[in-house]
């Protein structure tokens, strides 16, 4: 009787160590994962032009990006490119999807374009930029 009751403690003190460290390793893993942004590596000249550069425009990005239900439920992923005019006095205007990768995804990357802010480039100078967003699950 008693080799029962230490065998059966064993075991349920062995299930719960391995519960407890499957959980600290899922909570570790899921707060790195919210801190990485996406930032391509091409030159994107428009960026010079946001206030802290590429990294934080990115940044600003990552955390207005809403990933549509639709794309998601799908598993939808990838890179959409906006087009849009940046004006010399800093305002932006004619966005167009260059690419879409579907399921509302550019509808999503056309609304968090339209959201930033660009300094004035300067006077007599307007210029038509490409800005990528990437979608990933």
């Amino acid at each position: 009787m008693k080799t029962k009751i230490s065998f059966l403690f064993l075991l349920f003190a062995f299930a719960a160590i391995t519960a407890s460290a499957q959980t600290a390793t899922t909570k570790s893993a899921a707060a790195t994962e919210e801190k990485k942004v996406w930032v391509p590596e091409k030159v994107i000249p428009v960026a010079e032009y946001y206030p802290g550069g590429k990294e934080a425009m990115y940044a600003f990005i990552a955390k207005e990006l809403k990933y549509p239900v639709l794309a998601k439920r799908n598993r939808m992923q990838g890179e959409c490119i906006i087009s849009f005019t940046l004006n010399e006095d800093g305002s932006t205007s004619g966005f167009k999807i260059l690419k879409n990768v579907g399921g509302g995804t550019g509808e999503e990357a056309m609304r968090v374009a339209k959201l930033i802010k660009f300094k004035a480039p300067g006077p007599g100078f307007s210029t038509v930029a490409s800005l990528p967003i990437a979608f990933k699950l």
